[in-house]
């Protein structure tokens, strides 16, 4: 039996099954995988000969798609999966847990609404953790008075809401997300004594929301809130938004009894806004400079042994993620290694059939597991834990183990008002300068993925990191409602990924003999997403093209060679679709999967290498960009009745309609010519570039019924519509002229 003594651990760690049969599929596939190089090689064209670039083209893309294949296929190949014993921690340390700091990071209230930012502030605060030792953070970029007044509403609810989810063990801890779940059908009914707390608890829920939403809605807070906080007077010398000095206001703390006590009697945990200054003449760094200032903020506030990052949006839906998270920590064998423990990031308003690929099953489910098999996953941003140490910079050391006994308390001044005056000036626009911060200190600058090269400086530190993903999810966010949404974030991305190969950073270079060449070789899956644009571009436009003067680049399906191009196609798409239904999804989703991936490769991945290019000589300066966290109801209807949005003008589409008509008017007149110039000999030379063909035509369905279709505000304008025509007709009638 287990009596949570010290010899037992706190996490136990096992590996993924059926990973022999995945091992055996990876090296099965390799044989037809050579034999497709091979046939390129053996049957390039001679000079003189239709074709000979065109072949020399499909010889580099199925190379390049090979290896990157191969790259995928080391994070399928050693997948672990971790469990944890919260009953052993309790038992071993509840007595001396470690403070926890919770950052929360917003940066525009008008896309990143003041009310969802608070649901996700009060789930952190009522983690079931002891409040004395959680302390949370709000950094607000936008330096918004709305959302400052928001926190102090939601620091009012909190004395309500935390004695209510404790004492009725409420999940989840967000007052929306909770609120929502009563409204399902297979809710279990209430007894009377919580029906009665309930109606008052959604009461004070609901006048808050309305408070804030009409403060939002009005541009302003009203003046008789202002003159009762001395807080607001911070904004009297504020600018703008890009020109103020650092606000900063301790909203609860445990030295303020008559302040941060809920209604039964117990302290809050300590809650705190910051606006960093900024100043145009200074770089802001973005997230990773807001995510510094908070490190430097907090060691002088609360000091937290441990901390987590949330975005705005990824509210807590478990409120034993703290403890969870602290069983790898304080493990007595294997904690002091960790410097990050990531969960998954999942999402709430996905839809059945995952139109947009959002939910990165692949990702969450799989190749984080296999990452961790080679000493850490990838680091997201989001939903992660950090040993404070590690993120400031600290290098592993095995001599350095914690001693979890002492207890460290930080000393505070009695004066809160001193405190943050005298914490401001650690978010000041100039504290950084002649120091390591942002270099080998905290979030590191100048990439656009700055959570994902801040995780692989810690690993080459020689840190490691877990990856956790429990039973009940941790998190639960807002996935992108619209197609431009996902492929603009999905473009920055990419572009910071490749940022990361090219930096001095890059796990093929300086991560030699410092991580696993498992785990290089998973970075590097993601670090190629921008070059990955040229083969899939190739593929979808130049056999296509090639249809309409009949020059064959592949086998004839009577032909040997047609097998290893049949099992590489078959193999994947069947796998792909049988991993997809394990992971709970749906054939349908696994085609949309399929899309996306189309999608992404030919415009996301496309213009973030453009701009990686401008911006190495000097021409582009790619900004931080945020993801809306808004959608209008129309919007929001057609996306849960998935039919894909558009509804703009983008060069994205541009790109997209424009390659999805070119295979159609291949497609069209190749059919044409097969039907009535008896083609039937050519059709079976050319059978695998009309599959091929026929496949992209299809799967552009979307697309099709948005440029000629549809009559809704989410079709595609009619002008890219015209664009993309000219667009595809040009190059079709280009080529045959050129021919």
């Amino acid at each position: 039996m287990d009596n949570g003594g010290d010899n037992y651990s706190l996490f136990e760690t096992t590996r993924g099954r059926g990973r022999n049969i995945r091992r055996l599929f990876t090296i099965s596939l390799l044989v037809p995988i050579f034999f497709i190089w091979a046939y390129r090689l053996a049957h390039i064209p001679r000079n003189g000969e239709h074709g000979k670039w065109a072949w020399l083209g499909l010889l580099a893309a199925e190379l390049w798609f090979g290896l990157y294949w191969l790259f995928g296929q080391a994070l399928r190949w050693n997948p672990v999966f971790r469990k944890t014993f919260n009953a052993r921690l309790s038992q071993r340390y509840e007595n001396r847990l470690p403070r926890v700091d919770i950052f929360v990071c917003t940066a525009d209230p008008d896309i990143e609404p003041p009310i969802m930012v608070i649901n996700t502030v009060l789930s952190a605060m009522a983690y079931d953790y002891p409040p004395e030792k959680l302390n949370v953070y709000l950094s607000d970029d936008a330096a918004s008075d709305i959302t400052f007044y928001a926190l102090l509403e939601a620091s009012t609810f909190a004395k309500h809401w935390v004695p209510f989810c404790k004492r009725f063990k409420v999940e989840p801890r967000s007052p929306s997300a909770y609120f929502n779940t009563l409204r399902s059908p297979n809710q279990h009914h209430y007894n009377h004594a919580i029906s009665k707390d309930l109606a008052a608890i959604k009461k004070l829920y609901e006048d808050m929301k309305e408070r804030i939403e009409n403060a939002t809605k009005l541009g302003g807070v009203p003046n008789e809130v202002r003159s009762k906080h001395s807080g607001f007077s911070q904004w009297d010398s504020y600018s703008s938004p890009r020109d103020h000095l650092t606000i900063l206001q301790i909203v609860l703390h445990k030295t303020e009894s008559h302040n941060s006590k809920d209604v039964d009697g117990f302290v809050l945990p300590t809650l705190v806004y910051m606006a960093r200054e900024k100043r145009h003449q200074y770089h802001h760094n973005y997230k990773a400079g807001a995510l510094n200032a908070l490190l430097r903020v907090s060691s002088k506030i609360s000091n937290g042994e441990i901390i987590l990052f949330l975005d705005c949006d990824m509210y807590s839906n478990n409120s034993e993620s703290v403890r969870d998270a602290l069983c790898f920590f304080m493990d007595q064998e294997k904690g002091h290694q960790i410097a990050f423990v990531q969960f998954p990031q999942s999402f709430h308003n996905i839809t059945k059939n995952d139109l947009y690929g959002n939910s990165f099953a692949i990702l969450m489910e799989v190749e984080l597991h296999g990452a961790d098999g080679y000493g850490g996953p990838l680091l997201i941003g989001t939903c992660c834990f950090h040993r404070r140490d590690a993120l400031c910079g600290k290098k592993f050391s095995g001599e350095n183990k914690n001693d979890w006994n002492d207890e460290n308390e930080v000393l505070i001044e009695a004066n809160l008002r001193e405190l943050e005056e005298e914490s401001k000036t650690l978010a000041s626009c100039t504290y950084e300068e002649n120091t390591l911060w942002g270099k080998e200190m905290g979030a590191i600058y100048g990439c656009l993925v700055e959570d994902v090269i801040t995780g692989l400086y810690i690993q080459l530190q020689g840190w490691k990191s877990v990856y956790y993903n429990p039973p009940r999810k941790a998190f639960f966010g807002i996935a992108p409602t619209t197609l431009l949404q996902a492929l603009v974030q999905q473009k920055r991305w990419a572009q910071g990924e490749f940022q990361i190969f090219l930096s001095k950073h890059s796990p093929m270079l300086y991560g030699h003999g410092k991580i696993d060449l498992g785990l290089q070789l998973g970075y590097c899956h993601y670090n190629f997403w921008a070059i990955t644009c040229f083969p899939i571009l190739y593929y979808s436009i130049i056999p296509s093209l090639y249809l309409l003067e009949g020059i064959p680049l592949f086998p004839k399906m009577s032909s040997p060679w047609f097998i290893p191009f049949a099992c590489v196609i078959l193999g994947e798409g069947t796998s792909g679709l049988i991993q997809a239904l394990i992971l709970g999804g749906t054939i349908r989703a696994w085609w949309n999967g399929l899309r996306m991936w189309l999608y992404l490769g030919t415009s996301s991945y496309l213009f973030a290498f453009i701009d990686i290019v401008l911006n190495f000589i000097g021409l582009s300066d790619s900004p931080f960009l945020v993801t809306t966290k808004t959608t209008e109801d129309d919007i929001y209807q057609r996306y849960f009745k998935e039919v894909m949005e558009f509804g703009t003008s983008s060069p994205f589409f541009t790109v997209l309609a424009t390659l999805a008509l070119l295979n159609l008017f291949c497609l069209f007149s190749t059919l044409k010519e097969f039907l009535f110039n008896q083609g039937g000999l050519a059709l079976e030379k050319m059978m695998f570039q009309v599959l091929l063909c026929g496949f992209l035509v299809l799967i552009n369905f979307p697309l099709y019924q948005g440029l000629f279709l549809r009559k809704d505000k989410g079709r595609l304008p009619s002008s890219l519509a015209i664009k993309s025509t000219a667009l595809a007709l040009s190059a079709c009638i280009l080529f045959k002229t050129i021919y």
